[in-house]
């Protein structure tokens, strides 16, 4: 069975796809927790783009960068009957950044077409500085789990680009082969 047939059959079985949405920083939690207002134009902008598209969001919270967090969201939204799971931001190269090393430890396949070709549409936009460019994605108990950098053009790129068009096919594939 060929790309197309899969494709074709995805789209006609899978018509409902479920999104969670964590935007992983630390300061932005930090300030919630204090009771002030954090802005998060990556992770409204991803809501947007994923409603937008005809899907359905089921949750969006920002989350600290710690390991706990990140395993715990997991969980969450495998409970909730997440389809895809998105984390945005965190996934720098500082020793704060640790979103890609904790769901390399929660991922039973790794995606890694995702990340290379999320480096590649970058570096048409931004350059060298792709290279520090890090994304993920893999399965994890049936949901696909992706990861991306927090800015708001990277989440973009990753959603219209890449996560979006294909959704429904890698659905079906995670669910039903």
């Amino acid at each position: 069975m060929g790309h197309k047939h899969h494709r074709a059959e995805a789209e006609a079985r899978v018509r409902e796809v479920k999104f969670s949405v964590y935007v992983v920083s630390t300061s932005r939690y930090e300030l919630l927790q204090q009771g002030e207002k954090a802005e998060d134009i990556s992770g409204d902008l991803a809501v947007r783009l994923i409603e937008k598209s005809g899907f359905v969001v089921l949750n969006k919270k920002i989350i600290p960068d710690s390991r706990t967090a990140i395993i715990r969201a997991v969980d969450e939204a495998l409970r909730l009957g997440s389809d895809a799971i998105l984390f945005i931001g965190g996934t720098g190269i500082t020793r704060d950044d640790i979103t890609i090393e904790t769901l390399e430890l929660v991922l039973e396949k790794r995606l890694d077409g995702f990340g290379e070709l999320f480096r590649v549409l970058s570096y048409r936009e931004i350059g060298s500085a792709a290279l520090l460019s890090r994304a993920i994605a893999g399965l994890c108990k049936g949901a696909i789990i992706f990861a991306m950098p927090g800015h708001p053009n990277a989440v973009k790129l990753a959603l219209e680009k890449l996560i979006l068009p294909e959704i429904r096919h890698m659905v079906y594939m995670a669910k039903h082969k």
